[in-house]
């Protein structure tokens, strides 16, 4: 195999998400991470996301998250490293993604490919060049998990994040920061009410990406995408399905195939039911 369509990337994206989004979205990933003076969804959102690169400060998380407004994050930093070390909080984000996976998993562990397809997603993190992308990197040297459903959170998790540094790289590339990536995206899916609230930019700021965007001929004075902007979406997407593709030139085809088989219904069952639809990470139906 020489190649991976990007379009077996995004498929393989689509039903990765779930898995790493029950850490966002459910009570048992919550409580895991207040068990361990995490107070409040942000705290621990932000800890846990950032805690691979270990206790770092407000500058480097804003950089590598990207579209979250400065003072958002600042909220949470550099706080929430006196309420949690980095190792107290990687302990509880798998404790509670474990415990999420098992309640709207129901017989997950019983699954006969389970064992295979975490085989196949352990081959792939590790044959990736980690150049570049920061957050996937952290990930990848954390240890494996013993526990093989912890250890499918981690491959999830590793590999989405391996996605989103290249798509991050993509937007940078263009010269979009992140609030103009929330608004052209927006403008394309209806998405604003679900970003807005989760990400911290005030309305004054929505409307000046907005402004920024039309002068630059990407969006009509209304909001709505020009052919530019609806051509420049296009092109983030396939981008970044294409640079998510390399990691899986590392297995087969058939291994692929065992892969997205035994992912397919835990996406389905997780998203929409674990993980509202719409979502503000952008997780579309599997």
């Amino acid at each position: 195999m020489t190649s991976v369509p990007a379009a077996t990337a995004r498929n393989l994206w689509i039903l990765l998400e779930p898995v790493h989004d029950v850490t966002y979205f459910t009570p048992q990933a919550r409580a895991a991470h207040e068990r361990v003076g995490l107070r409040g969804f942000w705290r621990g959102y932000v800890a846990m996301r950032a805690a691979p690169l270990g206790p770092v400060g407000l500058a480097p998380v804003t950089a590598v998250f990207y579209n979250f407004a400065p003072a958002f994050l600042a909220r949470s930093l550099p706080e929430v490293w006196e309420m949690a070390s980095p190792a107290e909080t990687l302990l509880a984000r798998s404790e509670g993604a474990v415990a999420a996976l098992e309640a709207h998993l129901p017989g997950v562990r019983q699954e006969p490919q389970l064992g295979a397809a975490v085989d196949v997603l352990h081959r792939i993190v590790d044959e990736v060049d980690w150049a570049g992308r920061p957050l996937g990197a952290a990930n990848a040297s954390l240890p494996w998990p013993d526990d093989p459903l912890a250890a499918l959170w981690h491959g999830a998790t590793t590999l989405r994040e391996h996605r989103g540094d290249g798509h991050v790289a993509i937007l940078a590339a263009e010269g979009l920061d992140g609030l103009e990536a929330h608004s052209l995206r927006a403008a394309e899916d209806g998405s604003r009410a679900v970003i807005e609230p989760s990400r911290g930019w005030a309305g004054h700021e929505w409307t000046a990406a907005i402004e920024r965007l039309a002068d630059r001929g990407l969006l009509e004075t209304s909001g709505a995408l020009t052919p530019e902007g609806r051509s420049l979406r296009r092109h983030i997407e396939r981008r970044t399905d294409e640079l998510a593709a390399a990691p899986y030139l590392a297995v087969s085809d058939a291994q692929l195939g065992l892969l997205a088989e035994f992912l397919r219904p835990i996406a389905r069952r997780l998203i929409p039911g674990a993980i509202p639809f719409p979502n503000p990470v952008g997780a579309p139906l599997p």
